[in-house]
């Protein structure tokens, strides 16, 4: 007898099929993005160490500002790339790529330029570390644009192997830093073996960035580009304007502190970015295969990053005063006082990481413009308002009640997108 295969029997094997596709691109973002924390904690812990808190202050001011001109880059760059790019065929990918890469290292060498004039004009102990960064970010920015090509295209794993050339290469750099023993030796360290990644992943792309097609994909892409510009900056401005309103209300040494005590997070931040390299491109996914699976599958994001801030929150909590030590050093006794409030604030990030990716998958870029710059308003105010009321741990409870106020109006925003989507959705299919 000729056995039957039923509609139903073909859709399982299918749907089991696409389930191990994603947690596989999945498993790639969780990988690449723990090496890339490894060195990023790696160099926060070498710093702490060697130059006290007051240099670590330093160091954390010139990464926050890092991070803003990261999100320049991301929202006019990369962001439109996993938008509109994920999963389409390799021609169409290799070209989106060239030019996108050519916007991100663009972006990093006008923007580097501002942060030399920057720390020319300083001067003092902070100055120095600005003109390091500035000589460093166009390779800092084309390595990260490298990562979110490979994802957009599924290749999670050509993005693991081009973070861990940066972690290899991040070795001997530090070690020559270590010796020199200064802030801006450090960013040196960290930014020149960004560049070597970058350059291999020219090697493994075998696509040039073209700074000639720069110009041309900001203009296509600028319905999404300029409101995810300012919705990625007003995100990582906020974080900046904390840190230095931090240090002119309570200190310096304050914001040294706060760092601390996310380094403390920092395994499961990368828990927290690496998801946040594929969610985009795999609700993109969800959303052309099964539209109506969006919210769940958003929900099962946001909610399971937020569990597991929460449960790596309390097992810090268990660590002895000796191995924090043996860790941070000096800064370990202050920043472990922050450990409950920073815990809270990453969770509802997290929960709310979710929602943006749906929105995102969406492109409902006015909804995600709109909730962010709630949430980064939220986060500004909450965290100088706490350090005027409490000092350093008023502003990471103020953080902490920020990031949840953000994450309900993330969830709204989605849930009005969801309901627009779907009635275009019913008004095409009736008329």
């Amino acid at each position: 007898m000729t056995p039957v295969t039923t509609e139903k029997g073909r859709t399982r094997p299918r749907a089991a099929a696409a389930g191990r596709a994603v947690a596989g691109r999945l498993s790639w973002g969780l990988a690449d993005q723990a090496v890339s924390s490894i060195g990023n904690f790696a160099v926060g812990v070498y710093v702490a160490r060697s130059l006290g808190v007051t240099a670590f202050g330093v160091f954390s001011l010139a990464w926050v500002t890092y991070g803003v001109v990261l999100n320049v880059s991301r929202g006019l760059a990369t962001d439109p790339l996993m938008v509109r790019f994920s999963g389409v065929p390799d021609a169409s990918w290799r070209g989106a790529v060239a030019r996108s890469s050519g916007a991100a290292l663009g972006a990093g060498a006008a923007l580097g330029a501002a942060s030399v004039l920057a720390g020319l004009a300083l001067g003092g102990r902070v100055g120095p570390a600005f003109v390091c960064l500035g000589v460093v970010l166009p390779g800092l920015l084309l390595q990260d644009a490298w990562r979110f090509a490979f994802f957009a295209a599924g290749a999670g794993r050509k993005a693991f192997v081009n973070d861990l050339v940066w972690g290899v290469a991040l070795v001997p750099a530090l070690v020559l830093a270590a010796r020199v023993g200064s802030v801006a030796a450090f960013v040196l360290a960290w930014g020149g073996s960004a560049a070597v990644a970058a350059a291999y992943g020219c090697l493994q792309s075998g696509i040039r960035p073209r700074l000639t097609g720069a110009r041309a994909w900001v203009r296509e892409h600028r319905d999404l580009g300029y409101r995810y510009l300012v919705e990625n900056v007003s995100n990582s401005g906020a974080s900046q304007l904390r840190a230095y309103g931090l240090g002119v209300i309570v200190g310096i040494g304050a914001v040294g502190v706060v760092r601390g005590a996310e380094l403390l997070l920092g395994p499961f931040l990368a828990v927290l970015m690496g998801l946040s390299l594929v969610t985009v491109a795999e609700t993109a996914r969800v959303l052309r295969r099964a539209p109506h699976r969006v919210g769940a599958f958003c929900l099962a994001l946001g909610g399971g990053q937020a569990v597991a801030a929460l449960l790596w929150g309390g097992a810090l909590l268990l660590v002895p005063d000796r191995a924090g030590e043996l860790v941070l050093g000096g800064v370990w006794s202050a920043a472990s006082q922050l450990v409950v409030p920073v815990t809270l604030g990453v969770a509802g990030a997290g929960l709310g990481t979710g929602a943006a990716a749906g929105l995102r998958a969406l492109g409902a870029a006015r909804r995600s413009l709109r909730a962010q710059l709630f949430a980064s308003a939220c986060y500004v105010g909450g965290g100088l308002g706490g350090a005027v009321v409490a000092g350093t741990a008023g502003s990471a409870w103020g953080v902490a009640a920020a990031t949840a106020c953000g994450s309900a109006v993330w969830w709204l925003h989605l849930r009005s997108a969801l309901r627009e989507h779907n009635d275009s959705i019913r008004e095409v299919r009736t008329s």
